[in-house]
């Protein structure tokens, strides 16, 4: 089997110049909480069309997504929520750049024209983590994403029917809003009716101790009865 490895956008293969291709374009069609996931998952709906109409064996892609926080707007109460994040609001300006979210990698499947797939994004409850803190902290509306894609794409050969390998250029990228509930119904399938906090061992046995003193059913009663001490 022949395999030819071909320069994202055509370019001198050292046999001649290969003619242009046009890039794949990738859409975001959809995301729905995965039930009876073991962690909090998203599931995103993709679609990727070729335009040059190639017989693709598959794609080897990888997929990094971004939050963007500048390109949405915040009321009083949410801006005040996003202090730790991003600052005063006088310097959202500057601060308000784009977070990482998540790589994923994932193996599109043989088609020609068009065909869909899925990502699967696992999430995390831990607020101390970037991602989490600004979903939180957010009362409903959409979050801004990009997603930026990378890889091979392995398809057959016009020429000799072999395989070719060109690379899927850094421009095709794919803005896209997600509704912040999708985040929320994806916490609400493993931690239903409550939410998560990272602690040291240490404090989270000093917690179980003083549960125990002082008679509570359960940590959330002594943390609410704590923060009444401390907030009359």
């Amino acid at each position: 089997m022949t395999i030819q490895v071909i320069p994202a956008n055509g370019g001198d293969s050292g046999a001649g110049r290969v003619p242009v291709v046009e890039d794949p374009t990738f859409t975001v069609l959809d995301v729905n909480a995965v039930r009876h996931a073991a962690t909090p998952t998203l599931r995103f709906d993709m679609h990727v069309s070729d335009p040059a109409g190639r017989e693709i064996y598959a794609i080897a892609l990888s997929v990094q997504i971004q939050i963007d926080p500048a390109r949405r707007e915040y009321d009083d109460a949410t801006r005040a929520r996003l202090v730790e994040l991003f600052g005063a609001p006088e310097r959202w300006g500057a601060t308000t750049h784009s977070l990482e979210w998540a790589r994923i990698e994932v193996l599109v499947p043989g088609f020609t024209g068009a065909t869909s797939f899925q990502l699967q994004v696992p999430c995390t409850y831990d607020l101390e983590v970037a991602a989490a803190k600004y979903f939180y902290a957010l009362p409903d509306g959409m979050v801004p994403l990009s997603f930026h894609y990378s890889g091979m794409v392995l398809y057959r050969g016009e020429s000799n029917g072999g395989v070719q390998v060109t690379p899927v250029p850094w421009s095709c990228s794919t803005r896209w809003r997600m509704p912040v509930e999708a985040w929320k119904n994806a916490m609400a399938t493993v931690y239903p009716g409550g939410g998560w906090v990272r602690l040291t061992p240490e404090t989270l046995q000093a917690l179980m101790d003083r549960k125990a003193a002082d008679g509570h059913r359960s940590l959330d009663a002594l943390v609410s009865a704590l923060l009444h001490e401390e907030c009359p």
